[in-house]
């Protein structure tokens, strides 16, 4: 019996994840997208726009290892889609996102690839390090909450959830 390494394993959860989110915006317009649904300022464009810039910024994070801050890593303006952009041009981001960080996963030995995090208003006074398999896990964890966010955000916008449109 083969069984898959770590990293084939952690790289499918992520996966799962963004399928998940994928399927909760399925079918929508630009106009729905933008919509705020709840009490939350999120909308469903504005969680695909900050899942797409946060997922690239993290694989810079991992494959650049300088401990620089990405470009728009701390953007709150990351969590609303602008007039200007579609839906389909935010999910085009997140696809290019997700493949570069497949890529990037996919070309390193292990996931023990250790890389100076970002320094931050929030930093301790010493530089941090985070593994590649750290930067993965958060990166599953956040595209999991956003995804459970997406799905009452949409459900209250149509009725519709992820696990009826699987």
């Amino acid at each position: 019996m083969t069984t898959a390494s770590e990293k084939t394993d952690l790289s499918y959860a992520l996966a799962e994840q963004r399928e998940l989110l994928l399927i909760t915006v399925r079918g929508l317009g630009d106009a729905q997208a933008a919509r705020r649904t709840t009490v939350s300022e999120l909308t469903l464009g504005g969680i695909v726009k900050h899942l797409a810039q946060g997922e690239a910024a993290w694989t810079r994070v991992m494959v650049e290892g300088d401990g620089e801050l990405p470009d728009g890593m701390l953007d709150m303006g990351q969590y609303q889609a602008a007039e200007d952009e579609t839906l389909d041009g935010l999910l085009e981001r997140y696809a290019a996102a997700a493949r570069a960080t497949d890529e990037a996963l996919a070309g390193l030995p292990d996931l023990d690839h250790s890389v100076p995090l970002p320094r931050t208003p929030w930093s301790p006074p010493e530089p941090e390090y985070w593994s590649a398999r750290r930067i993965l896990l958060h990166l599953i964890r956040e595209t999991a909450q956003h995804a459970g966010h997406a799905d009452i955000i949409r459900e209250a916008l149509d009725g519709a959830n992820s696990t009826a449109q699987r």
